[in-house]
């Protein structure tokens, strides 16, 4: 067992050498970072779900990979497909994470061509298979399987040693859900050792709501021959194929309870609320505890300024922001202009927007680099059913994409969607009623 101190956490791992040659890593991550996120909307029109902004300073896949280097791994392949150049450029060479290695570190892997074909993934596990020659040069005892969209905060480390404790093959993070939502899971029946004698993925009728989370640790002898064995399955994915394959085989498969703060922000609904919970006066999920530190790309910014016109009330203020106006209850990240006479209430403002004098925003996601008008008013108005996804934009929220233009003097209701550069002719009498939305061409 070694340990170094590197330039953000203490690192453990184990190594096995031969003469002066690296061998093996006991244990290696790979992060499936490459979803659409179609249920976030416009937002994720034109950059991957893992790469949207979180918490007014983060992105969502801050998230896993600070669980890594703080839980010791220091060898991470994040999968990219969907809309990769920001989550690259984020990324880089892992120097926020101290994952910048000789050996190891973290390594971008999106699809490539290959002597006989060329493929995209086509499902989370044959992505997975896709980079079998990237995992075996590692010769891995255990491989960690996690998910690029997930907030949480997790001990890696903790659950491997339960892993060995049983002996297991595979173990699959697991945490109790509402019964009426246990569909929308992977659902495991487990024995008093919590050995899986049953898995369903997402049933009609869930005989458990002990749920899948997604993350798995697989002894990589195990995971290999099932990615070789399953190669020509059609979309082949985790929670459909592999874990059933290795189940009906007998391999060992063990559910590791987690009861800590977890969540899904698939949902413009869910990732809303996910950053209205960092500013309660007892957050649920702490951005700010000295020993479990989230890490991330920063830019070089000024400080904020604050205007003597301005009033702030438990909001979150990202660097680099000046605030002339009033805001409340709200998320805002760096680099956000608000100016004099401009309210902004219960919404999230991403890096580089500018709020002009007078606007008034309530209950609304308003993405990056995005111009607002003057004395426009948003997410105002009765609440009605969006005419284009009611799936999608509901809640209540105004979700306006990324490098938008709202004209001045406009008003838009609840349950809408803009995407694009808007003009004051787009807004029939100056109004985007509730429900109704403004899509340009080339922005869908």
């Amino acid at each position: 067992m070694f340990t170094f101190l590197g330039g953000c956490a203490i690192i453990k791992f184990i190594i096995k050498t031969r003469g002066d040659n690296v061998i093996k890593k006991e244990m290696i991550a790979m992060l499936l970072a490459g979803g659409q996120g179609s249920r976030l909307g416009v937002l994720t029109s034109k950059v991957a779900k893992p790469a949207v902004s979180f918490g007014g300073k983060y992105r969502i896949i801050d998230f896993p990979l600070s669980n890594c280097i703080n839980s010791g791994i220091d060898t991470v392949g994040v999968l990219t497909q969907y809309q990769p150049l920001r989550l690259n450029s984020h990324i880089g060479i892992g120097i926020p994470w101290d994952l910048d290695r000789n050996f190891g570190g973290v390594s971008v892997l999106p699809p490539y061509e290959k002597s006989s074909n060329s493929d995209w993934y086509t499902g989370t596990a044959n992505a997975i298979y896709q980079n079998i020659d990237y995992m075996d040069q590692y010769n891995p005892e255990y491989v960690l399987i996690l998910s690029g969209d997930h907030i949480y905060k997790m001990d890696y480390e903790i659950m491997l040693d339960y892993h060995k404790a049983n002996d297991a093959d595979i173990t699959i993070a697991a945490m109790p859900v509402p019964m009426e939502e246990a569909s929308r899971f992977g659902i495991m029946v487990t024995d008093s050792e919590n050995r899986i004698t049953e898995f369903q993925e997402k049933p009609a009728q869930p005989k458990s709501n002990l749920a899948s989370m997604g993350i798995y640790i697989f002894k990589w002898s195990v995971l290999k021959d099932a990615l070789i064995k399953l190669k020509n399955q059609s979309n082949c994915d985790f929670g459909k194929h592999i874990i059933p394959y290795c189940f009906e085989k007998g391999d060992r498969v063990f559910a590791y309870e987690y009861n800590g703060y977890w969540k899904d922000v698939g949902t413009l609904g869910s990732y809303w609320e996910a950053n209205m919970e960092l500013i309660d006066i007892i957050p649920v999920f702490n951005l700010y505890e000295e020993f479990w530190r989230i890490y991330t790309k920063s830019d070089t910014l000024p400080p904020q300024f604050i205007a003597d016109t301005a009033s702030i009330n438990r909001s979150i203020i990202g660097e680099g922001c000046d605030i002339a106006g009033e805001v409340t209850n709200s998320v805002i990240g760096a680099g956000v202009t608000i100016e004099e006479g401009a309210v902004v209430k219960d919404s999230i403002i991403m890096q580089g927007t500018v709020v002009k004098a007078g606007t008034k925003i309530y209950k609304s996601i308003i993405a990056e680099d995005v111009l607002i008008g003057e004395n426009c008013e948003i997410g105002v108005g009765e609440e009605k059913e969006s005419k284009l996804d009611p799936r999608i934009y509901s809640f209540g929220l105004a979700t306006i994409g990324e490098k938008s233009v709202i004209p001045a003097n406009v008003k838009i209701g609840k349950n809408t969607a803009i995407s694009g550069e808007t003009t004051l002719e787009d807004y029939a009498d100056g109004v985007l009623e509730s429900g109704e939305y403004i899509v340009k061409a080339g922005e869908e």
